[in-house]
């Protein structure tokens, strides 16, 4: 084997001829190897865009280079002229080369590690470990998803059960809003913003075929959601409420009950230690004073540490959580009552029978309007609302959780990266991580089980 046919194994590249090599220094004692190549003379003078043979646009001589990757800890570099040529269709365009994506000084193998290491390493750490700037791994994650995927549409065809949310992914209430496949729990669409608008912009780049193959659609309740769903879908598509979410309005409507009845309890306390005398030790047998006002503030602390006992399912209760709800059952009436309500809400959420949940749901909204509580009451008419999405849940057994997993690895990947200034490289590493494409690291036997991905794309797994 000669030295150029060992060095065109290492490049572990198609259609490329070594022509020739050298070996240099860098000021800092860095080795760097630089290997002269050319395309093969089927692949020269094509379209970078669009892959056919084109005419010269001009001769130059210069000679361009491409970062590869690293031969243990020797940075090596491609060096070749890259002409350009006329397209009848794209116009002057640079001239392409197969071991390397349109407009990149990296080869594609590099690109590639680096999409790969972006899916669970952070952005400092693949800059230390591939000697590359902040901004250079965003372009790298680009070049590698657009050629995993070369049409980002394709995510959208044969939806049938999608979920919608929106998450915030700077400060300064800045959002993304996401839409899920159900079925294939991947991320299929991410825009910037929220609202009425971004989400007629998601149905507006779906076909009118696309969007009446549509059977269920999972959110909370935002009413942007529900008045985008019925005016751009099937008017017999399941709009369905998420548990998550109505578990939660319960649980912000019964702490509001519990700060109020800290607040009362309080007051007690205060005007009750007005009148106790300023003695040590614990109240005499005679003391009935000071006895009052020792149980109210005990009731009272009570009330206050009682969120957690009070938001937890009763099975999950620890010794102190569960004697607290029998003070307070003792003491205050009205806040066990609405944690009565609470639990029996979040029991019927668990039913599997439509009738039976539809049943139960409908002695809850009688138990909660005369429950003489305002905030049980106001729950009350927000479920009334939301009664056919929450029924339609238990038909379907669809929620938002699989959307909020999405949510929370788009958290952790902008946390990881300390943020994005470039929203398009956001974009691009959420629809890789929140996918399941496949990234084929060098020297390595292929494997995709795509098949959105081989339909996507036809020259990254072959």
């Amino acid at each position: 084997m000669t030295t150029y046919t060992l060095m065109k194994k290492l490049i572990s590249v198609k259609d490329l001829v070594v022509e020739g090599y050298r070996l240099e220094e860098l000021p800092d004692g860095t080795m760097k190897l630089i290997i002269r190549v050319r395309p093969v003379k089927a692949k020269q003078c094509r379209c970078s865009i669009c892959g056919r043979r084109i005419p010269k646009y001009d001769r130059s001589e210069h000679l361009r280079t491409w970062r590869a990757l690293d031969f243990g800890g020797v940075l090596i570099e491609l060096e070749g002229h890259a002409p350009r040529g006329t397209c009848k269709e794209h116009g002057v365009v640079t001239m392409d080369v197969p071991w390397a994506f349109p407009d990149s000084g990296f080869t594609k193998d590099f690109d590639r590690t680096v999409a790969w290491l972006a899916r669970t390493v952070s952005k400092s750490a693949i800059c230390e470990f591939m000697r590359i700037s902040w901004r250079t791994v965003g372009r790298s994650i680009g070049r590698a998803v657009d050629e995993l995927e070369p049409d980002h549409n394709c995510r959208l065809h044969d939806l049938v059960r999608i979920g919608i949310d929106e998450t915030s992914y700077s400060k300064g209430h800045r959002y993304i809003t996401t839409v899920v496949n159900h079925d294939t729990n991947t991320v299929v669409w991410v825009a910037q913003g929220h609202g009425r608008m971004v989400l007629d912009s998601f149905f507006q780049s779906l076909t009118e075929v696309e969007r009446a193959k549509i059977e269920v659609v999972s959110g909370d309740g935002a009413k942007w959601i529900s008045e985008a769903v019925k005016f751009w879908c099937r008017p017999d598509v399941l709009r369905c409420t998420d548990p998550f979410h109505v578990v939660s309005w319960a649980t912000e409507a019964l702490d509001k009950i519990r700060r109020e009845a800290w607040q009362e309890a309080n007051k007690e306390v205060k005007e009750l230690k007005k009148e106790v005398k300023p003695k040590r030790g614990r109240p005499a047998a005679d003391d009935v004073e000071r006895k009052m006002y020792e149980e109210a503030k005990k009731a009272a602390r009570s009330i206050k540490n009682s969120r957690y006992a009070l938001g937890k399912a009763p099975e999950n209760l620890t010794e102190n959580q569960a004697a607290k709800l029998e003070l307070i059952e003792a003491e205050n009436r009205v806040l066990f009552r609405a944690y009565q309500l609470k639990e029996r809400l979040r029991i019927l959420l668990k039913l599997k029978d439509p009738e039976d949940a539809l049943a139960e749901l409908n002695r809850w909204l009688l138990s909660a309007a005369h429950s003489r509580i305002p905030e049980m009451v106001e729950l009350g008419r927000k479920i009334r609302r939301h009664k056919e999405y929450i029924l339609n849940f238990i038909r379907t057994g669809i929620s938002n959780a699989r959307v909020e997993a999405n949510n929370n690895k788009i958290s952790l990947l902008i946390h990881r990266a300390f943020g994005f200034k470039n929203f398009r490289n956001m974009v691009s590493l959420i629809m890789l991580v929140c996918s399941d494409l496949t990234i084929q690291l060098p020297n390595r036997p292929i494997k995709c089980d795509n098949p959105l991905q081989n339909a996507c794309s036809n020259t990254f797994c072959v």
